[in-house]
């Protein structure tokens, strides 16, 4: 018997979809609902993964050959995998977060912040092995498929994509960012990972107890309340006994493999001897938020003196000195910034509003087009939206602040008032409000009223009796929060009955 809560309509549609979008979970092999092909599913972890990677620190740049120890493990990984031909690609992201993420379609990134707490490189193959099935299983396409079906009013939408690819549903997909592939997954979808990523590293010639010890620390941690861990890889991956048990279970199962422990942390020294450079950048950015900048500074002195090739610690520093009123040093660190990391939009944006905060405009916006075509972020998009307001882009302008209207707080509302200072130069008429009234000698009156924050002139309405119009201009302008009634010059109304409707058609602002 079905849900009485859910309508038969949509329980139709249920069938319906289930039927058109079964599909076979290439890992399991069981049958399961998905709307995404193949095709869709990659090209939203192409598009996403860019964006993701700025948005959480950019690529660890620091030490090329770490990257390339890091995709060699990922590669060896993948290719024992259920779907080896996936456009793989495997990243370290510059972030003290211990996390680790794969988008649609086989892009694994993994914070330089969770590789310091591994031990050995088995270690690291059961997070990167655990990652790769969350791709090879479509988890995250699987994911969105039944969220839709959860969502009753989204149904018809998906229905509405069949014979077409199931275009609206992707199109939907494609703007959710980041964060819809970096959801807490299922409990199911943990323990599959677990289970066949350990199943991955036993054909690749790794320890699976490395995923055991893994999980291991992970609980611990997690009872231990840290931070870091609860912020990072305990939010997507939450780690349990029952996974602990789950895991040692399997291994048994599994054969034994190598460890690589000195190979691992040779691929590691450089992080191990910067850390103390990034445990500085944390004081740093707590005392920035604390309005200490002589702090920040001095913990940023130390941070340098240990590793002055690091971007982010110069990005700081700039902070620390615009927080000091010291404008010039601010640049300076800026441009110090981008000059270590000329890939990451952070410092661009950082030196762009700074320098059109200053009146540098042209050179302002020239870094901040930068960090937008890297990431556009809702602080980037309020000043392009400027830019178009002022060369009267309108359209374009609108597009921006809407954006920007993102981001909540002071930007919010700053682009709240530009969206209506667009909407006064576009439709200046939906400022205006009519309404008709009958007289006591039951002829017809309107009465105007200016909602706008301006003075309105030549403002039309458009009157209908009975369908037969007639047009009335206002004899003056309409000042802000002005009500002004007139006669029409219609009337006597005979017949209460008679259909009668006021439209205001035109308006302009009075410059």
């Amino acid at each position: 018997m079905h849900n009485p809560l859910i309508p038969l309509y949509a329980v139709s549609l249920m069938a319906v979809l289930f039927a058109a979008g079964c599909a076979v979970n290439p890992v399991t092999g069981e049958k399961e609902l998905s709307l995404i092909s193949e095709r869709q599913e990659i090209s939203l972890g192409e598009n996403n993964y860019g964006p993701s990677r700025q948005s959480q620190g950019g690529d660890y740049y620091l030490d090329s050959e770490l990257q390339a120890y890091i995709t060699s493990v990922g590669r060896r990984l993948a290719a024992q995998s259920d779907r080896p031909d996936l456009p793989y690609e495997f990243v370290v992201l510059n972030n003290s977060v211990p996390n680790a993420w794969a988008l649609p379609g086989g892009k694994i990134a993994i914070n330089r912040g969770l590789l310091e707490y591994l031990d050995d490189e088995s270690q690291l193959a059961a997070v990167l092995a655990h990652e790769i099935v969350h791709a090879a299983a479509r988890h995250s396409a699987s994911q969105m498929s039944r969220g839709t079906l959860a969502n009753i009013g989204m149904l018809a939408v998906a229905v509405g994509t069949q014979g077409r690819d199931n275009g609206q549903l992707y199109a939907a997909a494609s703007q959710l960012g980041t964060a819809a592939w970096m959801a807490k997954y299922g409990r199911d979808d943990e323990l599959e990972s677990d289970y066949y990523g350990m199943e991955y590293m036993a054909r690749a010639g790794y320890e699976p107890q490395g995923a055991v010890e893994l999980q291991r620390t992970f609980v611990k941690l997690s009872e231990d309340r840290q931070t870091d861990f609860i912020s990072g890889l305990f939010a997507s991956h939450p780690p349990s006994i029952r996974r602990v048990e789950a895991n040692s279970a399997r291994a048994s199962s599994l054969p034994s493999g190598q460890r690589y422990r000195q190979r691992y942390q040779a691929a590691i020294a450089q992080l191990k001897k910067d850390a103390p450079a990034y445990a500085a950048q944390k004081t740093a950015l707590a005392a920035l938020d604390k309005k200490q900048s002589k702090k920040a500074l001095a913990a940023l002195d130390k941070a340098v003196a240990i590793q002055p090739e690091e971007s982010a610690f110069w990005e700081l520093r700039g902070q620390a000195w615009k927080q000091m009123d010291n404008l010039a040093n601010a640049d300076r660190a800026f441009t110090t910034a981008i000059s270590k990391n000329p890939q990451y939009f952070s410092p661009y944006l950082a030196r762009g509003v700074l320098r059109h905060e200053r009146g540098q405009t042209t050179q302002g916006l020239t870094d901040i087009k930068r960090s937008y075509a890297l990431l556009p972020t809702p602080t980037a998009s309020y000043y392009l939206g400027e830019e178009a307001m002022e060369g009267e882009q309108y359209s374009l302008a609108a597009k921006y602040y809407k954006q920007a209207y993102q981001a909540g707080g002071d930007l919010q509302l700053r682009a709240k008032q530009q969206l209506q200072a667009i909407a006064l130069e576009l439709e200046p008429q939906r400022f205006i409000t009519a309404q008709l009234l009958l007289s006591d000698r039951r002829e017809l009156l309107v009465r105007t009223s200016n909602s706008s924050p301006v003075t309105m002139q030549a403002v039309r309405l458009r009157i209908t009796v009975a369908g037969q119009a007639s047009y009335l201009t206002l004899p003056a302008p309409l000042a802000a929060g002005q009500t002004l009634t007139l006669g029409t010059g219609i009337g006597p109304i005979v017949d209460p009955s008679s259909q009668y409707q006021v439209e205001v058609t035109a308006a302009a602002v009075l410059r």
